[in-house]
């Protein structure tokens, strides 16, 4: 009887492959990997477009000042775009390329309250009031670009006097 014990043990011992718990260990792990580059993926390609907005208000700023040196300090008459292309309407109409493509709207030409122009800026755009600066102080020559991006579900609107 001893014998026949220690003989299914040995034939016990030779037998290869993984016990059901090395499995679902490993199981557990990859699902863990997987869990975390599915929740990391979405976080980097809103940091990417908000790059992108960021970038873009900044090249708008540039060329609004850029329009308003070369035309003697008047402020544009619009200002609009999308697709990569904006167009600044002065006495000539000129226009910049932007990288991101970000839509780009023409706001108001006079004084719009804060609360107001943060009302009016949706998430990825490009807002350009006229006749304020970013804070609030009317002014014939006063140009802002404001853009909205999205920060952990909540909306923050910045300002760059141009």
């Amino acid at each position: 009887m001893l014998n026949k014990l220690k003989k299914i043990q040995a034939e016990r011992s030779d037998q290869k492959g993984f016990t059901i718990i090395e499995v679902m260990i490993v199981l557990a792990i990859a699902g863990l990997i997987i869990l975390i580059v599915l929740l990391a993926v979405p976080a980097l390609q809103r940091n990417g477009r908000n790059t992108a907005i960021k970038n873009d208000a900044g090249i708008v700023a540039a060329g609004i000042s850029t329009s308003v040196s070369d035309n003697d300090g008047k402020v544009p008459t619009s200002v609009s775009g999308s697709n990569g292309t904006v167009t600044i309407v002065n006495a000539t109409s000129e226009s910049v390329k932007s990288q991101g493509g970000t839509t780009v709207n023409d706001g108001a030409a006079a004084v719009v309250p804060v609360a107001a122009t943060l009302t009016q800026v949706p998430t990825g755009t490009i807002q350009v009031f006229r006749g304020q600066n970013c804070g609030n102080t009317a002014s014939t020559r006063a140009i802002s670009v404001y853009y909205s991006i999205e920060t952990s579900g909540i909306n923050v609107v910045k300002c760059i006097d141009a």
